[in-house]
């Protein structure tokens, strides 16, 4: 190798450690930062023009990605996921029924909103209701952070890597949420089995009205234009072949024009870190690609009798580094390589499936646990293991055998 190469390797691993660590060590630096340095890095010592790094940034999946966010951020501002989970809570259901509709709930809202985004609206709202009933609110959290994980998979709209696939493989929306259905209502069901088995004879806990998530009070209009825009953005994606960033930031200008949610309020709820993990990834795994060491190591694999591109080495490899480095780097890394009919697929369930094995293996997992830790709830990775561990194995058999069908 090149010193040039020897630099960009020495870089990427380097920055795929802090993916691994969360950071690294002795600097105050999380994935974002880590992700962003590295680019930096790269462009500051010359291994990468600017016109290159700018090449190398998928724009259409960061439009995407920030065009949900300001929807997103409509809704949360519309009070509709409080509104959503405190009329959900009060529904006068036993526990394992309350059970089912919130796992139903949370995966149809984690298809449209976002995983991450329900999770963080709605984990402190449902541990001050649960309470109020005189429930444990454990069992409920951990099945809204495995549904939420679970229910985005069915779209290509439902977290930050489905996105990046669905937009860089060009998949078609409304056969993948064919394809996709099946595994993901079993899987599903197979939660609400788990959890409703784990916890029984527990469900109850102490009548409390413990200190209050701040309320936000459902302004009807405001949630009713966001769900209107949503309809309409995924309608689009269903019946036509518009482009989807342009569909989707269209309907995100359309919510910016508010006479009464001004927009720093809107885009302040943007997660602009996520969208510079995005962007410093893209320039990172470019630079490495460019060195031809990626490819030389797929060619040595093949040689060996390992596809990459075939589903099951594709699979494996994606659970393997999804709980590695996270998922949206582990796609990153495989999407080159992604070129049998059923690889889109394939990355879309595993890597999102994959994230409920263990609290770091998604971002939705760790802010159920913080938001459960704020509200004065201890959720462990013991107790979530308990759960995340045979959720996770069940749901990838699931997958496995419904990939193996469409082969």
């Amino acid at each position: 190798m090149t010193p040039t190469q020897d630099l960009v390797v020495l870089i990427f691993s380097l920055v795929y450690l802090g993916m691994i660590l969360g950071g690294l060590p002795l600097l105050q630096l999380d994935r974002t930062g880590v992700a962003l340095l590295g680019a930096i890095a790269l462009i500051g010592l010359d291994a990468v023009s600017m016109q290159e790094a700018a090449q190398a940034v998928h724009i259409p999946t960061v439009i995407l990605l920030f065009a949900f966010m300001v929807v997103s951020a409509q809704m949360r501002l519309g009070g509709f996921y409080d509104w959503a989970t405190r009329a959900l809570a009060a529904l006068p259901l036993p526990p394992q029924a309350l059970l089912a509709a919130l796992i139903a709930v949370s995966a149809v809202l984690s298809a449209v909103f976002s995983n991450d985004i329900v999770c963080l609206a709605v984990a402190p709202v449902l541990v001050d209701a649960a309470r109020r009933r005189g429930l444990n609110p454990l069992p409920l959290l951990l099945a809204l952070a495995c549904a939420s994980n679970i229910g985005s998979a069915a779209t290509l709209i439902g977290n930050p890597q489905n996105m990046l696939i669905g937009e860089t493989l060009k998949l078609d929306f409304a056969r993948h949420l064919r394809d996709a259905a099946l595994p993901v209502l079993l899987a599903l069901a197979l939660t609400w089995a788990i959890v409703a088995r784990l916890f029984r004879g527990r469900w109850l806990g102490p009548v409390e009205a413990s200190a209050q998530a701040p309320e936000i009070m459902l302004d009807r209009w405001q949630t009713a234009k966001g769900l209107a825009v949503a309809l309409g953005i995924v309608a689009c994606f269903l019946l036509t072949d518009w482009p989807r960033e342009v569909v989707a930031l269209t309907g995100a200008g359309l919510l910016l024009l508010s006479r009464k949610l001004h927009s720093r309020d809107m885009l302040g709820l943007v997660d602009h870190e996520l969208l510079l993990l995005f962007i410093g990834l893209f320039i990172v795994n470019h630079a490495f690609a460019a060195t031809g060491l990626p490819q030389q190591a797929v060619d040595a694999l093949a040689q060996a009798g390992i596809a990459l591109g075939d589903p099951a080495p594709l699979a494996l490899t994606t659970f393997g580094l999804s709980n590695l480095v996270s998922n949206v780097p582990a796609v990153m890394l495989l999407l080159p390589h992604a070129t049998h009919a059923l690889a889109g697929l394939t990355l879309t369930l595993v890597s999102t499936l994959a994230g409920n094995l263990l609290i770091v293996g998604s971002i939705a997992n760790i802010i159920v646990v913080d938001a459960a830790q704020r509200r004065g709830v201890t959720l462990d990775w013991r107790t979530h293991a308990r759960v995340g561990v045979p959720v996770t194995l069940g749901s990838m058999a699931i997958c496995a055998a419904w990939l193996a069908s469409l082969a």
